[in-house]
C-alpha cells in the first residue's frame, strides 16, 4: 500500500549561504498511512513546524521529496495547489487568521478557493461546523463576538471544510482550559473516524498525544530521533528528559517507583495502564 504521505532525505536550511545559515531539519524520512494519527513531538527548535510547513507545500525543501500518493508535490505547479487542498494546516493560534465578518464566511474562505459550487460550500461548511461542535446561530456571527474556544473551532472548521485528506494541527489545544481542550480533541477524533483522515498533531502535552495518538515521532536537532507507538517512545522515558522533554505523569511515578527498586514496567502512559501493571504486580506475590 503507498503511503498517503511521505518524506525522502528531506533537509531545510535557512538563510542559506549568509552567516545566519542554519539547517532546521536534516535527512528526515517519514511515511504516514491513511487513517493513521501521528503525534510529533520535541523540544522548541527540535524542528517540527518546519517540518509540519513542508508537508503541505508551505516551505520548498533544500533537498529531498514530499510525495502526496506517491507523486513528489512539488512536481508542478498544479499539483503543488492541489496538496494545498489535500493536506489540511491548522496553525498554532489559528483563531487570529479569522478575518470574514461571520463565522461561516470564514469556513467558507478554503471551499470558496476550490472553485467549487454554492451549493457544495453550503454543505461543507454546515458539515464542518458540525464536526467541530459549532451552534447554527454562531454561524451569522461575527468571528470575533465568539468565546475563545469557539472562535479557535472556526479556525479549525476553516481547514476541515477543505475536507483534506491528511489534516495537520500545530498545537491546536494551546492556551485552552481543560474542558475547551478535550472538546477540540474529541472533534478531531470525530473527524478523523468519519473521513478515515490522515491525523498529524503537535503537541507539548505529553498526556495529550499519549492518549490520542496511535504513533509518536520525537524530533531532536532537526532530525528524527525517535519512533514507535507511544508505549515504545514512553519507555525510553530517561532518554526523552534528557532531551528536554516531558514525560506523563504516570510515567513519571513509574520512573520513581522503578528508582525505589520496585520491578515496574517504565513504558506505561495512562492510569488504566498503569491499574493493569500494578494490579497484576500484586497478583504475582
Amino acid at each position: 500500500m503507498t503511503p498517503i504521505l511521505e518524506t525522502k532525505n528531506l533537509s531545510h536550511t535557512y538563510g542559506a549561504g549568509t552567516p545566519f545559515q542554519s539547517d532546521a531539519i536534516q535527512n528526515v524520512n517519514l511515511s504516514v498511512n491513511r487513517g493513521e494519527f501521528i503525534g510529533i513531538i520535541g523540544h522548541t527548535g527540535s524542528g517540527k513546524s518546519t517540518l509540519i510547513q513542508h508537508l503541505n507545500g508551505l516551505l520548498k525543501p533544500t533537498s529531498g521529496e514530499i510525495l502526496l500518493d506517491g507523486r513528489d508535490i512539488w512536481s508542478d505547479k498544479q499539483f503543488t495547489r492541489e496538496t494545498r487542498f489535500r493536506v489540511g494546516l491548522v496553525f498554532q493560534y489559528p483563531e487570529y487568521q479569522l478575518f470574514e465578518e461571520t463565522a461561516y464566511l470564514d469556513i467558507a474562505f478554503g471551499p470558496k478557493n476550490m472553485e467549487l459550487s454554492q451549493e457544495e460550500i453550503d454543505q461543507r461548511v454546515r458539515r464542518a461546523a458540525g464536526f467541530v461542535g459549532i451552534p447554527e446561530e454562531n454561524l451569522q456571527k461575527s468571528p470575533f463576538e465568539l468565546a475563545g474556544g469557539q472562535k479557535r473551532r472556526v479556525a479549525i472548521a476553516g481547514v476541515i471544510a477543505m475536507e483534506p485528506d491528511v489534516l495537520i494541527l500545530d498545537e491546536p489545544t494551546a492556551g485552552l482550559d481543560p474542558v475547551g481542550r478535550e472538546g477540540i480533541l474529541a472533534n478531531i477524533r470525530d473527524y478523523q473516524k468519519a473521513q478515515n483522515a490522515t491525523v498529524i498533531m503537535v503537541s507539548h502535552s505529553m498526556e495529550e498525544i499519549a492518549s490520542n495518538v496511535s504513533r509518536l515521532i520525537v524530533m531532536n536537532h532537526g532530525s528524527v530521533a525517535m519512533a514507535g507507538t507511544p508505549r515504545e517512545v514512553f519507555a525510553h522515558a530517561r532518554e526523552l528528559i534528557a532531551m528536554g522533554l516531558d514525560v506523563p505523569q504516570v510515567t513519571q511515578v513509574f520512573l520513581r517507583l522503578r528508582d525505589m527498586g520496585l520491578p515496574v514496567d517504565t513504558s506505561v502512559y495512562t492510569v488504566d495502564q498503569a491499574l493493569e501493571v500494578l494490579l497484576a504486580q500484586k497478583g504475582g506475590h
